[in-house]
C-alpha cells in the first residue's frame, strides 16, 4: 500500500499524476513512482522519499504522454528504497504495475517465476504480479491480468499499463479500495476519491473480485469469472475546498478547528426533542434487533477502538446491555461468543480498514447483525454492513485522527440515546441528554480559544522523553487517545492508564522528568482522581490537568491547568480530548515533526 492514481485522456498525464499523488500524501508513504506510455517504451521513474522529489526528477523530461499510473508506497515487503518503489515492471519493461495490499504467496510465486526464467529485481511482493502478467500475456492485457490474479493469494488494489496497449489501463480490486472516475472524455483510477475530485464527481467504486478495463471511451467492469458488471455511477458529495488547508499550517490543525462544525454535522437532523430520542435513518430497519439485543460487540483499530471504549460506557449505562470492545485484529482469530442475538458495531473512519472489515465479516458469519459507524460514503465497510450511521465529518486528511474521533463519539452517544429510550431511559432524561448534546459544538469552540495557552504549556514540555496520561470512567479511553496522539505525531513515548491503576505499576516511573496528564474534571470520580494527583506530586511528578471551568481547588494544587466547560458525564470525552489533541499537535510542531505525515504510519491500513 498506500496510494494509487491513474489517468487516460487528452491532457498531458504527468502533471495530473503528480498532483494526484500530492492529494494522496495524507495516507502516509515512504517512496513514490510513476510509469507513463511513450512511443519508444514505458518511462518509469521512482524514488525513495517525498512526491516533491519525484516531481523534481520529472520536470526536465519532455513527456507528452496522455496515459499513465503512479503510486505512493508504504513499505511492507522490502525496505523503502528507489528499487523497491512502485511501479514494478516485467522482465522486458513492457508491463508496469502499481499495487496496494499484500500477496501472501509471493515467496512461492517467486520460486515459480524463477524456474520459468524470470529475473526478479526487487524485494517486494508486488513485482511478482508484473511477471505473472508477462507469463500469461498472449495479446490480451485484461485476460493476462485475470489469469495472473487467479494465481495470487492475498489482497490487492492494482493498476496496470502495457507498451502493447497504448490506450488501456487495467485495474482490479480484492480487499484494497479502488475508485474509477468518469470525466466524460477522460477517465481516472485511484485508491480513494481525493485525486479524482478536482476533475469529476462521477465515480464508480469497484467491489472485491472485480476488474476494469479503462479506455478512451470509458470502462468495462467484469468479475474474475468474466461476468460483466453494470457500473453504478455515484456522485461525490464533498468539495475540493474540504481537502485544502484553507490557510491553516497543517491539515491536522485545520481538522482540530473544524470540530465545532463536524459535530454539528453529526447531529444535524438526528435529534428528536419531542420524544427525547435520536433519529438515525440508517438503523430504521433494525429497531427490532436494537430492542431485543442481548449483547453488543464494538470493534475497531487504533483511535476507532478508543471511541468504541467510550461507546461501551455509554451503551451499558443507557441500555443495561453488556458490551464488549474488541481489537478487530484479535476478534477474527479467536472464537468469539457471537450469535443472532448480538449486534456488532464496526467503527472505521476510512471504511476500508482490513482488520475491521474481516472482523465484521466474521461477526456476520456467526449470525450477528453487523452495523457500521463510518465516515466515507460508499466505502467497503459501509457497503458490507446490514446498516449503520455515517459520521459526516468530511474528508480527514491528517493521518492522526481528530475530528473523526469526536464525530464517532457523538454518533455513539446518539445510538446509545436511541437504544436507551427503547429500554430504560425516560422521555425527560432523553430530553436532558439532547440539550447537553446541542451545547457540545459551541463548548468545543470555547476550548479551541485556549489554543495559545496550550501552546505555551507545550513549550515547557516538548523536550520530555516520556508522558503518562491518566483518566477514570468515561475519560480513561480519552487518556489512551491522548497518549496515542502524542506517540503518533511527536514520537515521544506515552502511555495511557486508568488513574487508579497508576499505583499498580506506572507509579515506579514517576519523577521530576515524567509529565503526568490528568483528566480531572468534576464528575463522579473527581475525589478519587484528586488523590491520584497528590500521589504524583508527592513523588515530584509534574502534573498537567484538564479541569472543569472555575475549579479553584485543582488550580491551587496544579501549575498547569486547562479548563473545559461543564457537561453531563457521558459527553465529557467530547470536550476533554480537545486539549489533548492541541497539546500533542503543539509538542510535535515544536519538535519540528511533520504532523500530517508521521513516519511509518498510513491513513487507511488495508493490510494485516
Amino acid at each position: 500500500m498506500c496510494g494509487i492514481v491513474g489517468y487516460i485522456g487528452k491532457k498531458p498525464v504527468v502533471p495530473i499524476l503528480i498532483e494526484g499523488l500530492k492529494r494522496l500524501e495524507y495516507r502516509g508513504y515512504d517512496s513514490a513512482g510513476i510509469a507513463v506510455y511513450s512511443d519508444t517504451g514505458l518511462i518509469v521513474q521512482k524514488v525513495a522519499g517525498r512526491v516533491s522529489r519525484l516531481e523534481d526528477l520529472m520536470k526536465d523530461q519532455q513527456i507528452r504522454s496522455k496515459i499513465g499510473i503512479a503510486h505512493t508506497r508504504w513499505a511492507t515487503h522490502g525496505e523503502p528504497t528507489d528499487k523497491n518503489a512502485h511501479p514494478h515492471t516485467d522482465c522486458k519493461g513492457r508491463i508496469a504495475v502499481v499495487h496496494n495490499g499484500i500477496i501472501e504467496n509471493c515467496n512461492a510465486l517467486r520460486e515459480y517465476l524463477k524456474q520459468k526464467g524470470h529475473k526478479l529485481r526487487t524485494e517486494t511482493d508486488t513485482e511478482v504480479i508484473a511477471h505473472l502478467i508477462e507469463e500469461n500475456y498472449e495479446g490480451n492485457l485484461l485476460k493476462a491480468v485475470r489469469i495472473a490474479l487467479s494465481e495470487v493469494d492475498g489482497t490487492y488494489g492494482l493498476a496496470v499499463i502495457s507498451l502493447d496497449h497504448p490506450r488501456e489501463i487495467v485495474c482490479a480490486r480484492n480487499g484494497s479500495p479502488l475508485v474509477l472516475g468518469d470525466g466524460g472524455d477522460e477517465f481516472f483510477v485511484a485508491s480513494d476519491a481525493a485525486p479524482i475530485v478536482p476533475h469529476t464527481r462521477q465515480v464508480v467504486y469497484l467491489e472485491d473480485g472485480e476488474l476494469a478495463s479503462i479506455t478512451d471511451t470509458g470502462f468495462t467492469i467484469t468479475t474474475l469469472e468474466e461476468k460483466e458488471i453494470t457500473p453504478k455511477i455515484e456522485e461525490i458529495s464533498w468539495t475540493l475546498g474540504q481537502i485544502e488547508k484553507e490557510g491553516f499550517s497543517s491539515f491536522m490543525l485545520k481538522e482540530i478547528f473544524e470540530q465545532p462544525v463536524t459535530l454539528r454535522n453529526a447531529i444535524r437532523g438526528r435529534l428528536n426533542m419531542t420524544d427525547g430520542t435520536a433519529r438515525l435513518d440508517g438503523l430504521d430497519r433494525h429497531h427490532e434487533q436494537l430492542e431485543r439485543v442481548e449483547n453488543i460487540v464494538i470493534t475497531g483499530c487504533g483511535t476507532a477502538w478508543h471511541a468504541g471504549l467510550i461507546g461501551e460506557y455509554m451503551l451499558e449505562e443507557m441500555t443495561r446491555v453488556p458490551v464488549e470492545v474488541e481489537y478487530a485484529s484479535e476478534f477474527r482469530y479467536r472464537s468469539p461468543v457471537v450469535d443472532s442475538k448480538t449486534i456488532l458495531f464496526a467503527i472505521s473512519q476510512s471504511g476500508e480498514t482490513t482488520d475491521t472489515l474481516a472482523a465484521l465479516r466474521e461477526g456476520k458469519r456467526r449470525g450477528a447483525t453487523a452495523l457500521g459507524i463510518c465516515n466515507v460514503v460508499g466505502s467497503t465497510i459501509a457497503r458490507a454492513t446490514d446498516g449503520g450511521v455515517y459520521i459526516h465529518a468530511g474528508p480527514e486528511i491528517g493521518v492522526a485522527s481528530t475530528k473523526a474521533f469526536t464525530s464517532q463519539i457523538m454518533v455513539l452517544s446518539l445510538i446509545s440515546l436511541l437504544m436507551g429510550r427503547m429500554r430504560t431511559i425516560s422521555v425527560d432524561k432523553g430530553r436532558g441528554i439532547i440539550k447537553a448534546i446541542e451545547k457540545i459544538p459551541d463548548q468545543v469552540g470555547q476550548i479551541l480559544e485556549l489554543d495559545k495557552r496550550i501552546k505555551d504549556i507545550a513549550q515547557d514540555f516538548y523536550k520530555k522523553k516520556n508522558f503518562l496520561f491518566l483518566g477514570r470512567g468515561y475519560n480513561f479511553p480519552v487518556a489512551l487517545e491522548g497518549a496515542l496522539k502524542l506517540k503518533e505525531i511527536s514520537y515521544i513515548h506515552a502511555e495511557g492508564y486508568p488513574a487508579a491503576e497508576m499505583k499498580h505499576g506506572p507509579i515506579a516511573l514517576i519523577d521530576e522528568d515524567m509529565p503526568v496528564v490528568f483528566i480531572a474534571i468534576r464528575d463522579c470520580v473527581f475525589e478519587k482522581v484528586l488523590s491520584n494527583i497528590e500521589e504524583v506530586k508527592s513523588r515530584k511528578g509534574v502534573v498537567i490537568a484538564i479541569t472543569t471551568e472555575g475549579d479553584k481547588e485543582i488550580e491551587s494544587k496544579v501549575k498547569y491547568c486547562i479548563p473545559i466547560p461543564k457537561t453531563i458525564d457521558i459527553l465529557t470525552p467530547l470536550l476533554t480530548v480537545i486539549p489533548l489533541q492541541l497539546l500533542a499537535y503543539h509538542i510535535a510542531t515544536l519538535k519540528g515533526c511533520d504532523v500530517d505525515r508521521p513516519r511509518n504510519l498510513a491513513k487507511s491500513v488495508t493490510v494485516e
